[in-house]
């Protein structure tokens, strides 16, 4: 099998490092890819979202699958793109549809979706540019913190959570007046706040069935203590301890399957991964967010612990046979920790050597923002690579991680060195 996955990020490393241990011993190519996809696959100079280079490259090489790792492409439809036309619509697409990557691609038409289907979700409104005034009357009848979503893709970055009122209303004023975030602030979702612990489900499904994947729990904020500006995520653990066997019930029963027959009885075409970020308050879950496609750093902690063939597990997507399908989960923690630019989430340099990579041990290096260049390994993006670990306990998995970050260097290097000190005292009761 010749497989494609587009995108360069630690997610599609991890997707490849995966993909690579397939008893189907598939050829992989990765579009663009970076310095450590390169180790299982052929990286191809070719953007993600360039569906006519995309097209020469499949029926050139003889693609036999394409996976697609982030969002863009799937909110601009190359699902769509490929069923349309006549010498690719034989060729499975691992991602949803235009329709279904709505919901990440679209708040409102996610939080619009959740309430048809009665998926609990935080009450909201929806504002625009001429309907400011009202957004702004509406923000006084809620209570602190303020939860404001630009509608459409930001990054990663599209959320603020403001602590006064009069912030609320200057960043919904920057976010619809002067298109704070561009386009994708267009339109802003406000939402009631909802206290309780963040986590991240992952869902695979083939239209018709579903796996759950294992639980997981990322860390958005630059600064130690979950302070500073967000980012596209800065580690990551699996499982999580507080999302027990009671509560993952509760998410399939209240969550997963309405989710799944929703856009079934909807007629969207969905066939991949459906990220759905949850908050459990007081043991209940409420969806937050849907993602078209595996997280990241999320996706560094939850492949490793799945024994199966990643591949085997694809194939029953693009054949509608996933019900046919098991999936074996390692039962260690996993951890990773992100190890980004310095500057990052602002301005950052690129082109610092990067050393050290031969000296981790018990660790799983996760390229992210890296390329190769006179066989140098150099920094290319903010987020730089995850390094994973797999152990018995979270205490050890994240000792694993944060000592191979520290033989890991290069100028600038920063990461958070309390991923996980939350949850460890959690898991040490479990």
């Amino acid at each position: 099998m010749n497989i494609l996955i587009l995108g360069s990020g630690g997610r599609e490393h991890a997707f490849a490092w995966k993909l690579a241990q397939s008893k189907k011993d598939p050829k992989l190519f990765i579009a663009p890819g970076n310095a450590g996809t390169s180790q299982f696959g052929t990286n191809v100079d070719m953007s993600a979202t360039d569906f006519a280079a995309i097209k020469k490259f499949v029926l050139d090489n003889t693609i036999t699958m394409v996976v697609v790792g982030p969002e863009d492409p799937l909110v601009k439809g190359i699902h769509d793109f490929f069923l349309a036309d006549e010498a690719l619509k034989h060729i499975p697409v691992i991602g949803p549809g235009r329709e279904g990557a709505q919901l990440e691609g679209s708040k409102d038409f996610s939080k619009q979706f959740m309430i048809r289907h009665n998926i609990p979700t935080a009450q909201y409104q929806t504002f625009t540019k001429e309907t400011l005034a009202q957004g702004l009357k509406f923000l006084e009848t809620l209570s602190p913190p303020y939860v404001l979503k630009a509608d459409g893709l930001a990054a990663g970055k599209g959320v603020v959570i403001p602590t006064t009122l009069a912030e609320a209303k200057a960043e919904l004023s920057d976010m619809l007046a002067n298109a704070k975030f561009g386009n994708a602030s267009a339109k802003v979702v406000i939402e009631e706040f909802l206290k309780g612990i963040e986590l991240s489900v992952f869902v695979l499904t083939d239209g018709v069935s579903y796996k759950i994947l294992p639980s997981a729990k990322d860390y958005k904020r630059i600064g130690e203590g979950d302070t500073g500006l967000n980012t596209g995520g800065m580690g990551a653990v699996s499982p999580v301890p507080f999302a027990d066997e009671a509560f993952l019930s509760k998410v399939e029963e209240r969550v997963v399957i309405p989710t799944v027959n929703g856009l079934k009885k909807e007629g969207i075409l969905y066939k991949g991964f459906i990220f759905i970020g949850l908050m459990n308050t007081n043991g209940d879950p409420f969806v937050i967010e849907y993602n078209c496609r595996m997280g990241d750093p999320e996706t560094e902690v939850v492949l490793p612990r799945i024994k199966s063939d990643l591949l085997e597990l694809f194939d029953g997507v693009a054949n509608v046979t996933l019900s046919q399908k098991t999936i074996e989960v390692d039962q260690r923690v996993a951890s990773t920790v992100m190890l980004v630019a310095g500057g990052y989430p602002g301005d950052y340099e690129k082109g610092k050597v990067i050393s050290g990579l031969d000296k981790v041990k018990d660790s799983i290096v996760f390229h992210a923002g890296t390329k190769e260049e006179n066989e140098k390994v150099l920094t290319n993006g903010g987020r730089i690579m995850a390094v994973t670990s797999l152990a018995a306990t979270m205490e050890q998995a994240l000792n694993s991680s944060f000592a191979n970050a520290e033989v890991i260097t290069y100028e600038g290097k920063y990461y958070r060195k309390d991923i996980g000190n939350d949850l460890v005292k959690k898991t040490e009761l479990l």
